[in-house]
């Protein structure tokens, strides 16, 4: 099948995930497990790269995952995804995390994070997404820093195969 390579727009690819946080997902303190929450990211990041690319996807980097406060039991987590930029098979998405407490309404950001995602055929094989279009001011300057963040992503993976490469951190 010949991806559609028509540009969407930002707006096109926004995800949406709520679930409430449960005593499983605990630590002994009562809040929110970190590893949980990360997976969580990890769905709905997938979800807005998927609705964009329109064939599977798989996580390639989670490069920037910022904990600002921490969830309790028995909030609502909400998290919000879009795609910021396309890059040739890759894609950098965005997750904004907000807690909300159901008994008093009191909602705060906790958490952001930006991961990109690789578009796959059936063989597994990356495939070229569709450029996406922002819109609005805050979706162009996500666009824009999505340039700079991959630059640093890359830099730092390249410096990472030399290490490997050599023997260091094996």
């Amino acid at each position: 099948m010949k991806p559609n390579l028509t540009p969407r727009l930002v707006r096109e690819s926004h995800a949406m995930l709520a679930e409430l946080a449960l005593p499983g997902d605990a630590n002994n303190w009562g809040f929110l497990l970190g590893g949980k929450l990360m997976h969580l990211v990890d769905i709905c990041g997938a979800l807005a790269a998927m609705k964009h690319a329109r064939c599977p996807v798989v996580t390639a980097s989670a490069d920037s995952i910022n904990f600002m406060h921490p969830i309790y039991m028995n909030q609502l987590i909400t998290l919000q995804s879009s795609v910021n930029r396309v890059f040739k098979t890759s894609m950098e998405v965005g997750v904004r995390v907000v807690v909300e407490d159901v008994m008093t309404g009191e909602r705060r950001h906790t958490t952001s994070a930006y991961l990109t995602f690789v578009a796959i055929d059936e063989n597994g094989k990356p495939v070229p997404v569709a450029p996406v279009i922002p819109e609005t001011d805050e979706e162009k300057r996500r666009f824009e820093e999505a340039s700079v963040r991959r630059e640093y992503r890359l830099a730092k993976r390249n410096r990472l195969k030399q290490q490997l490469d050599q023997g260091i951190g094996s």
